[in-house]
C-alpha cells in the first residue's frame, strides 16, 4: 500500500487538497475530532501518516513512506537522502537574518566577527555565514528564537519569516534573506526506482495541477 507522510500544522490542508485533486482523498485526517496518526484514503488504496513537518523527510528517507510533503527549509537543514519531486508552491516563507530595530546592522556582513547568532536552523545558518566568510557563534534554540536579541543571548537570529508580524511585534527587523521556502513533494529514492507506475502516475497528476518540478 502506498504511504504518504503529511505534515501537521500550516501545510496540512493544502497538502491534503493537492492529493485529493490527484485522486487520493485524505480529508478525514483534517477533521477536528481526528486523533488518529495513520489513516487510509477514502478509496482504501493508500494511507497517510500524520507527522511533524521535521519528521517527514525521516519517514521518507527510511522508506516508511514512499512520498511526503515538507517545507524546503527542513530539506535544506536536514540534508536527508530523498528525491525532491515537485515544488508545490504553497507555504511560502523566507529564511532570514534578523536583528533588533535599534541595531546598527543592516546587512548580515555588518555583523561583527564571532558574534552570537541564535537559530533553530543552525546548519543552514552555518552554511550562509561560511559563504560570507564571517565566523559566528551559533546558538541552537528550539523555541522562540526572537528572544535571542531581546534577552541579549545573541546579536542576531536566523529564522523563518512569513508575514514578518512576529518580528515587528518583538522589535526585530529582517536584514537579509538566505533563501525562500515552499512546500515540496519528496519521494523515497528506492521506491521510485522500483515503481511499477503508481508513484509516477500520482506525481504526474500532481504536476498537472500547475505545480513546478
Amino acid at each position: 500500500m502506498l504511504t504518504v507522510a503529511l505534515p501537521k500544522g500550516a501545510l496540512l490542508k493544502d497538502s491534503v487538497a493537492r492529493f485529493a485533486a490527484a485522486g487520493l482523498d485524505f480529508s478525514a485526517i483534517t477533521a477536528a475530532d481526528n486523533r488518529q496518526l495513520m489513516l487510509p484514503s477514502a478509496c482504501g488504496r493508500a494511507r497517510a501518516l500524520l507527522v511533524r513537518n521535521g519528521d517527514v523527510p525521516v519517514y521518507v528517507a527510511y522508506g516508511q513512506a514512499q512520498l511526503g510533503v515538507v517545507g524546503y527549509d527542513v530539506l535544506k537543514e536536514q540534508q536527508r537522502t530523498v528525491a525532491q519531486l515537485l515544488d508545490l508552491g504553497f507555504g511560502g516563507c523566507r529564511m532570514a537574518v534578523a536583528v533588533k530595530e535599534s541595531s546598527p546592522y543592516r546587512r548580515a556582513s555588518d555583523l561583527p566577527a564571532h558574534c552570537r547568532v541564535a537559530s533553530k536552523f543552525t546548519n543552514s545558518a552555518q552554511e550562509f555565514f561560511n559563504q560570507l566568510d564571517l565566523p559566528v557563534e551559533l546558538i541552537h534554540l528550539t523555541g522562540s528564537v526572537e528572544l535571542g536579541p531581546i534577552t541579549g543571548i545573541s546579536e542576531a537570529i536566523v529564522d523563518l519569516v512569513a508575514t514578518g508580524r512576529t518580528l515587528r511585534d518583538n522589535g526585530l527587523i529582517a536584514i537579509e534573506d538566505l533563501f525562500h521556502s515552499t512546500a515540496r513533494l519528496i519521494g523515497n529514492p528506492l521506491a521510485l526506482r522500483l515503481d511499477t507506475g503508481e508513484l509516477n502516475e500520482l506525481v504526474q497528476a500532481m504536476e498537472g495541477q500547475g505545480v513546478t518540478p
